[in-house]
């Protein structure tokens, strides 16, 4: 059987169209020992092929970190079949707060071997990367950042806290998280040894690795939220606990964020209105991830400037031609910060 797909992404929305599955959205991670990553990362692509699951999963030798969409009708036999993998059993499905923005929020199945589940630029044989810090549930998470005198630190990229945030966090300018641990510390944390820190990501993944290194550089008081944003937000909704989250969460999918307050704390990058909705520049040669509003979307035709409208009105071949030999990656992974964007606010 063929292990990775070929289809372009026509093709695959037709598919998925056509299939008349929905779809439930969820993501998990696990830090283990894997010693074929190659051999496993196989068998999983074989296993969720067969129940039509789409999404991004990345296995390598310290673990997994997934972030799927599986066919609603599935759900229990996928769960069911991931608790038969013993690392995995049990494990914590964060299901997405929001479905609700775009028919799929994948469009095909990849699963890929890296050198590290999360790109952290850490070596884990220099510490313990299982002494993490203190689990906070939703309500516990309120309790501890009520007091002043506790460090909240949010823990994800600039393009994410952007559109949304928890109340009195600490919000790093910066592009990944590799960047984040040495800045953090020494803009934030020096120091503060002795208080409490909280921190807080999308769905947990980033704040296992971040507490278990700070623990390690003499922080002591280190807490983490557990399940990150997604598990927050659904359990102060299940439970009636007071939601001390702002705006939207990010998502690295094609919904690109779930709505967890009404709240616009964002601006469109090109006119400075209010707005929250990522969107990727229509022009292939750039695909710039910014922010923009539904007047700006029409007007420049879901592109990030004037000149990648009038590109993107060229014929394919010719768009072609101007594209090759270009390299726009750094752009694409800029994430707002092209000197096309006019208005760019940074908490």
């Amino acid at each position: 059987m063929q292990l990775w797909n070929t289809l372009n992404k026509e093709d695959l929305e037709k598919q998925l169209q056509e299939s008349g599955h929905k779809f439930v959205t969820v993501s998990f991670y696990q830090y283990a020992h894997i010693e074929n990553p190659r051999l496993f990362r196989d068998h999983l692509f074989l296993m969720w092929s067969k129940l039509n699951v789409v999404g991004r999963t990345y296995v390598a030798k310290e673990g997994i970190n997934a972030q799927m969409a599986i066919p609603i009708d599935y759900f229990q036999q996928f769960r069911d079949q991931l608790y038969e993998i013993d690392f995995l059993n049990g494990i914590r499905l964060n299901i997405a707060v929001d479905d609700a923005k775009v028919d799929f929020s994948f469009l095909k199945l990849k699963v890929k071997v890296r050198p590290k589940i999360l790109a952290d630029g850490l070596d884990d044989e220099s510490f313990d990367v299982t002494n993490k810090g203190i689990h906070l549930d939703a309500k516990e998470f309120n309790e501890l950042t009520n007091n002043p005198d506790t460090i909240l630190i949010d823990f994800r990229n600039h393009y994410e806290s952007e559109v949304g945030y928890f109340k009195g966090s600490i919000l790093p300018d910066v592009d990944t998280f590799r960047e984040s641990l040495p800045f953090i510390e020494e803009t934030y944390l020096k120091g503060n040894e002795d208080k409490k820190i909280v921190m807080y990501c999308t769905g947990g993944i980033r704040c296992e690795k971040a507490s278990a290194w700070f623990k390690h550089r003499g922080f002591e008081n280190v807490h983490q939220l557990e399940g990150g944003i997604i598990k927050y937000a659904n359990d102060c909704r299940e439970k009636g606990i007071e939601n001390k989250f702002i705006g939207k969460n990010f998502v690295f999918d094609e919904r690109r964020g779930e709505r967890i307050s009404d709240d616009i704390v964002a601006v469109c990058h090109q006119c400075g209105s209010p707005a929250d909705t990522h969107t990727n520049c229509l022009n292939e040669a750039c695909h710039l991830l910014f922010i923009q509003c539904d007047d700006c979307k029409s007007k420049l035709e879901n592109c990030c400037s004037t000149e990648c409208k009038e590109v993107n009105r060229l014929p394919l071949d010719v768009q072609k031609e101007l594209r090759k030999g270009q390299d726009k990656s750094n752009m694409i992974f800029k994430k707002g910060r092209s000197e096309k964007i006019l208005f760019k606010v940074n908490k």
